[in-house]
């Protein structure tokens, strides 16, 4: 992610340059960062554009593949490839070494705060999935604003304002005490895929007879569930990183099973979930659903206002 980002800061900086020579090609997989562009081209997809629109295919092809993989293998996308959980998870861990703990919200003010990415998941698919006509979806995707939605966001972190660095500064240091406490209460993305995810024919499931009902399982989980006391875990917040089922003191006790019968080895499930993932970027790419439609003089005409 940080390469793509790279790639594309040199990108922008040679499209805005007085010489203009030697122009590398945009990174496409750039789009990724733009989940609700992703949501806007498969809305409007959905409701009768001509396929996917052309200005960011790629953030519709890793939106769907996103959804797609929740819903096969939970929500394995917020724990094993988004780079803001990483970044959470990383935070939480040293705060754990350095403090040997990590904070819990009382039980009444956590539920509340996990209901606010619910209510902006929420106000998102209103707006844009059911309030927003097709004409006004493709003509939002066809301006000038969204062509440049990725060097406007590029542009949001290189020249901060002091308000959105208070907050971004707020929420790191609050990782390092709580556990992800962006992806718990704030991301309507992870709302979104939790929701799926309570679709996904994969579950962690507990053996009875062989649990020993020693509580490490729901101590390192890092959303807080409860593991020992469930047959399956059918959360929303679980995110199918597995560490329950490595930290289970009792052979088998947990384990990741499809359809409450069959069991999924850890290699097996981490190597299907780069596959999908991976699969859906080359899907997209075969199908010439990939690289945009904007041209460098487009680039130059747009970021030259």
């Amino acid at each position: 992610m940080v390469w793509l980002g790279y790639n594309f800061y040199l990108f922008v900086q040679a499209v805005s340059s007085v010489t203009k020579e030697s122009i590398s090609a945009r990174p496409d997989a750039i789009d990724g960062f733009l989940p609700i562009s992703g949501l806007m081209g498969t809305a409007s997809w959905l409701k009768g554009a001509a396929g996917i629109n052309s200005i960011h295919p790629a953030a519709v092809i890793i939106f769907v593949t996103v959804i797609l993989v929740s819903l096969l293998l939970r929500r394995s996308f917020c724990s094993w490839i988004c780079p803001v959980a990483t970044i959470s998870e990383i935070a939480w861990k040293g705060g754990f070494r350095f403090l040997r703990c990590n904070w819990c919200l009382p039980t009444w003010l956590d539920t509340a705060l996990r209901g606010v990415k619910y209510l902006l998941m929420a106000m998102f698919v209103y707006f844009i999935v059911i309030a927003m006509s097709s004409d006004a979806l493709l003509k939002f995707i066809q301006s000038d604003y969204h062509k440049i939605a990725d060097v406007r966001l590029m542009n949001f972190f290189l020249h901060i304002s002091p308000l959105a660095a208070i907050i971004i500064l707020v929420l790191v240091a609050l990782s390092f005490v709580l556990r992800n406490p962006f992806c718990r209460y704030l991301c309507p993305y992870g709302a979104l895929l939790g929701l799926v995810a309570t679709l996904s024919p994969l579950r962690v499931t507990r053996n009875s007879e062989r649990c020993v009902s020693c509580g490490v399982c729901s101590k390192v989980c890092p959303t807080y569930i409860d593991v020992m006391h469930k047959t399956s875990v059918t959360s929303p917040e679980c995110i199918a990183c597995w560490r329950c089922i490595s930290h289970c003191r009792f052979n088998e006790a947990l384990s990741m099973r499809a359809f409450y019968r069959f069991v999924v080895p850890g290699i097996v499930f981490a190597v299907l979930v780069v596959m999908f993932f991976w699969g859906g970027s080359q899907i997209g790419k075969l199908s010439g659903h990939w690289h945009n439609s904007i041209s460098i003089q487009e680039y130059v005409r747009l970021l030259g206002k």
